[in-house]
């Protein structure tokens, strides 16, 4: 079965090592597999959950590939691992943290992924970046614009322009 070519927004941070260079890596690696169409300013961003751990880089990116979702994920997790993600600590420092926000229209829920990324409307740090390169794109499951939710996030602070780049 052939798949077209289908629009995903990814989500990605780091926090170990330099950070800068670290989600410009995962973006080359990206890039060998699927067509980048659009990349954010990185932002300088205060950790969530585990509080106690340094401060993120993160960005968005507007991507188009013919992967399904599973594999997408199974890309993103390769990624990850060759840049030295350790796994099995939740919110625990990062190089690289790839999270796929949404994947098209789509919605769907299994054990291993839930697209659209189940935390991605109340996260200030995945809403910033996200508004600038696409304001207008709908959630696929509420209908609101990523604009919109950033409107009604509640925790906008602690997120600023990187100017390092």
């Amino acid at each position: 079965m052939t798949v077209s070519s289908v629009e995903v927004y990814l989500g990605l941070g780091s926090n170990m090592g330099n950070r800068q260079e670290n989600l410009e890596k995962a973006l080359d690696f990206l890039s060998q597999r699927l067509r980048v169409a659009g990349v954010s300013s990185m932002y300088d961003t205060e950790p969530v959950g585990n509080v106690n751990q340094p401060r993120f880089l993160n960005l968005a990116c507007r991507v188009h590939t013919r992967l399904e979702p599973a594999a997408l994920l199974a890309l993103a997790k390769g990624i990850e691992s060759k840049m030295g993600r350790a796994f099995g600590k939740v919110n625990a420092p990062r190089p690289i943290d790839i999270d796929i926000l949404i994947y098209g229209d789509l919605v769907m829920e299994t054990p291993e992924l839930v697209i659209p990324h189940p935390r991605m409307t109340e996260r200030a740090f995945v809403l910033v970046p996200l508004v600038e390169i696409a304001p207008d794109l709908r959630h696929p499951a509420n209908g609101k614009t990523v604009k919109e939710l950033l409107g009604e996030a509640t925790e906008v602070q602690g997120i600023l322009k990187w100017e390092n780049n």
